[in-house]
C-alpha cells in the first residue's frame, strides 16, 4: 500500500464490508494513530490497550464513513476522542483514590512509567516527555514527524490542516522543545553544582 496517501479504493472496499481491505488500512494506519495517541493520552494510560480499542471502533464505524477521501481525519479524530476520555477516566480515578485515603488535590504526580516508543535511551526519554508539554497544537505534528518521520504532506492530510500550517507548527514546535531542553540542562547543572557545594561544605572540618 502506498505510504504517502491510503488507497481510496481499499477505503471503500473496507466500508463495504471488506474484512482484508479493513485489515490493511490497520496496518497501515497504525504507527501513525500510535503517535497521535501518545500525543494526548494521559501517561499512565496504556498505548495498546487505547490502540486495540482504535482499532475496534474502526471495525465496528467504518460503514458509517460516507467519504473515503476523509479516512485519515476520521481515524485521527476517533484516535484523539479515545485519548481524551481516557484521560477523563484517569482523573476521576486519582480523585477517587485521593478521596479514598482522605487527601485533597490535583491528579497526583506524574506515574513513571515511560512508553515503549520512548525507551530508546535516556536522551529519548527526555525529548518524548519535554515534547508531551507542548501545547496541543505543535505536539501533535512534531510527535508525527519526531516518533514516526511522517511527511508534511502525510501529517497535513490527517490533521485536515494546509502543509505551510504544519511546516510553520513543526517549526515553533521544534524551536520551543529546543528552549525548553536547555532550560532543563541549565536547572539540573544548578542543582548537581548545589549537591556539590553542599557535599564540599558538609565534609569541611
Amino acid at each position: 500500500m502506498d505510504d504517502q496517501r491510503i488507497n481510496e479504493g481499499v477505503v471503500s472496499a473496507a466500508i463495504k464490508g471488506d474484512r482484508e481491505a479493513l485489515s490493511l488500512l490497520w496496518d497501515d494506519s497504525r504507527r501513525w494513530v500510535a503517535a497521535i495517541v501518545l500525543a494526548y493520552k494521559p501517561r499512565e494510560a496504556d498505548l495498546e490497550d487505547l490502540l486495540q480499542q482504535i482499532a475496534m471502533q474502526l471495525c465496528r464505524k467504518i460503514s458509517t464513513l460516507d467519504d473515503p477521501r476523509a479516512f485519515r481525519g476520521w481515524l485521527r479524530t476517533m484516535a484523539i476522542n479515545l485519548a481524551r476520555a481516557e484521560g477523563r477516566k484517569t482523573t476521576r480515578r486519582k480523585r477517587s483514590m485521593l478521596r479514598l485515603v482522605g487527601m485533597r488535590g490535583g491528579a497526583g504526580s506524574p506515574d513513571e512509567r515511560v512508553d515503549e516508543l520512548a525507551q530508546a535511551s535516556e536522551e529519548s526519554r527526555r525529548i518524548y516527555h519535554a515534547a508531551r508539554s507542548l501545547p496541543a497544537g505543535y505536539r501533535e505534528p512534531v510527535l508525527l514527524r519526531c516518533l514516526q518521520s511522517m511527511s508534511y504532506e502525510q501529517i497535513s492530510d490527517a490533521m485536515g490542516l494546509p502543509v505551510t500550517t504544519i511546516e510553520t507548527r513543526i517549526a515553533r514546535g521544534r524551536r520551543m522543545l529546543r528552549e525548553m531542553l536547555a532550560q532543563q540542562k541549565k536547572h539540573e547543572e544548578s542543582q548537581h553544582r548545589a549537591v556539590l557545594q553542599g557535599s564540599a561544605t558538609g565534609g569541611a572540618p
